[in-house]
């Protein structure tokens, strides 16, 4: 009885390592095909708004009493100065900038009921509108 003991013990470390084996090689294909997915932030919520400009273009979402949003470029690719900004009424901006390729945000602020001003720029290309009452 005490050689079956040793087996099943010998037999639960082998298990046990196949599994962690099979869990690495798992991680390890999954693992930049996810890296990718999570690369496209997204702002939670219903899209309220899209302000376009030359160069690109800024997606608003709402959520609550949450404003959101990212600003993309028409042609993404090359590596240039992107940013999105959002300033409720009565307080400062809440910005996103930075060179990226593709897209830049999102940034998100509370605005309650407020009125929001919305910038943002792609390049040589700007847009600044405001103030917009975005309702629940």
């Amino acid at each position: 009885m005490g050689g079956t003991q040793v087996k099943g013990g010998a037999l639960r470390r082998v298990r046990s390592g196949l599994v962690l084996l099979a869990a690495a090689v798992l991680l390890t294909l999954v693992g930049p095909l996810s890296g990718a997915a999570h690369a496209a932030a997204h702002c939670p919520g219903r899209k309220v708004d899209t302000l376009r400009f030359s160069t690109g273009s800024v997606h608003v979402y709402r959520s609550g009493g949450f404003l959101c949003a990212i600003t993309h470029a028409k042609r993404p690719g090359a590596v240039r100065s992107m940013s999105v900004s959002i300033q409720p009424r009565g307080s400062r901006p809440v910005v996103k900038a930075g060179r990226h390729r593709k897209s830049v945000g999102p940034v998100r602020t509370h605005v309650g009921s407020r009125k929001v001003w919305i910038k943002a720029s792609v390049g040589s290309g700007k847009v600044s509108k405001g103030w917009f009452a975005y309702r629940r």
